[in-house]
């Protein structure tokens, strides 16, 4: 609740008050009241009212004692600095939780901050991740990651951001950093990084919520479709990638009929209308990709390689260890798995990406292919160790077991 509640809470305050860290800090005082006061009276009708309420009691609260220590400077000084002052309020105004999300999502990604910055001040404000979410997302310590959210929230206050929407001609120049907070809100949704679920589908859902009210503000901007195309078609498979036990089903074993065509349809679509417009980002790359898959009727009727070449073609534009991670796999289905185990050679060299288990399942898989059980054994063991999320080490224990057990 407070994950799902909290982005609506901070918007209500910024957008009556402002001061992004003072509103965070009554943000956290509700938390503390609710966390005391629900187990023993049960949780509010209205939650979202309630905890608005009692941060905006707090924070007002502040404002009387700052502006009570303002006035008693001013006595002992001849001139005081404006920064910081906060203004009367008028307490009988109500403050409601209106949905402001569209308007927190671009405060967070305030030009100010650089583009990793942004992208987790966002995932943490808006989202209402954990820490130790976003810091995997990163591949970070969690204790690095606390640090640059606590620098952000600096920046924001000496840059006096303030919780209004950027003119028009501001506006795309943030377009780029909210798509990547919300692509990585949906893949926190759609493959959790740690817990006993695979799949948290209303985060998922949440970020395709932002994402739709980011190409509704820029209907123009055929990066956003092709986000927005994305999340669809990949959301589409989250019915078939488990089983009635919550256990992962890889692509190649999913039910198929299972898949939402409703979702693939509007993805589509929407491709259909981004891709003949203008330079091609790599949102619509991944868009056209996750369409492919969404085209075969079954895992062996799979164009790999045109996918292949569209990796390729995302490795060019947007050159990432995850995008050689995915195309390794491509390339290993459409020209053998050899050529695909070459590209992952030197990401092994990478510190990070040795200490991440999806290159160890990725290598594991294509050993595997390429009929070297022992090797791809080790990986796989590596893998189910390093992985935080149960459903995926359960699956990658079972491919180990089949491996050792020679079935």
């Amino acid at each position: 609740m407070w994950r799902r509640e909290a982005p609506h809470v901070r918007a209500a305050l910024l957008r009556r008050y402002g001061h992004p860290d003072a509103c965070e800090d009554a943000l956290q005082d509700a938390a503390e009241a609710a966390a005391a006061r629900w187990p023993l009276t049960g949780v509010p009708d209205e939650p979202r009212a309630w905890l608005i309420q009692v941060a905006s009691r707090r924070l007002i609260d502040r404002m009387r004692a700052e502006a009570a220590r303002t006035r008693r400077e001013r006595l002992d000084a001849a001139r005081q600095p404006g920064v910081g002052v906060v203004p009367p309020v008028d307490d009988d105004t109500p403050v409601t939780g209106a949905d402001d999300t569209l308007r927190l999502l671009f405060l967070c990604c305030h030009p100010a901050l650089s583009r990793p910055s942004q992208v987790a001040l966002t995932l943490r404000a808006v989202a209402g991740l954990r820490v130790e979410q976003i810091a995997a997302a990163y591949l970070v310590p969690a204790r690095t990651m606390t640090q640059r959210l606590s620098r952000a929230r600096t920046t924001l206050r000496e840059a006096g951001a303030r919780f209004t929407m950027p003119p028009p001609d501001a506006l795309p120049d943030r377009v780029a950093a909210v798509l990547d907070v919300c692509h990585l809100v949906f893949s926190e949704g759609y493959t959790r990084t740690s817990g006993d679920q695979l799949v948290d589908v209303e985060l998922a859902e949440e970020a395709i919520r932002l994402t739709r009210q980011v190409h509704a503000a820029l209907p123009g901007h055929h990066e956003a479709a092709g986000a927005l195309a994305l999340m669809l078609l990949t959301h589409a498979r989250s019915p078939a990638r488990t089983d009635a036990a919550g256990d992962l089903v890889p692509l190649a074993d999913q039910d198929r009929s299972r898949w939402r065509g409703d979702l693939i349809d509007e993805g589509v679509t929407l491709l259909g209308r981004a891709l003949p417009h203008g330079p091609v980002g790599r949102y619509q790359l991944q868009a056209a990709i996750a369409a492919v898959h969404a085209e075969a009727p079954a895992f062996p009727d799979t164009d790999w390689l045109q996918i292949s070449v569209l990796y390729d073609m995302l490795s060019r534009v947007a050159p990432s260890p995850f995008v050689t991670l995915n195309q390794a796999v491509a390339v290993a289905m459409a020209h053998g798995p050899a050529v695909g185990l070459a590209l992952l050679d030197p990401l092994l060299a990478d510190p990070a990406m040795r200490g991440h288990h999806r290159l160890h399942a990725v290598r594991a898989h294509l050993l595997e292919l390429h009929g070297d059980p022992h090797a791809a054994a080790e990986h796989y063991r590596l893998a189910a160790r390093l992985t935080g999320s149960l459903p995926e080490q359960r699956y990658l224990n079972r491919r180990l077991a089949r491996l050792t057990s020679g079935s």
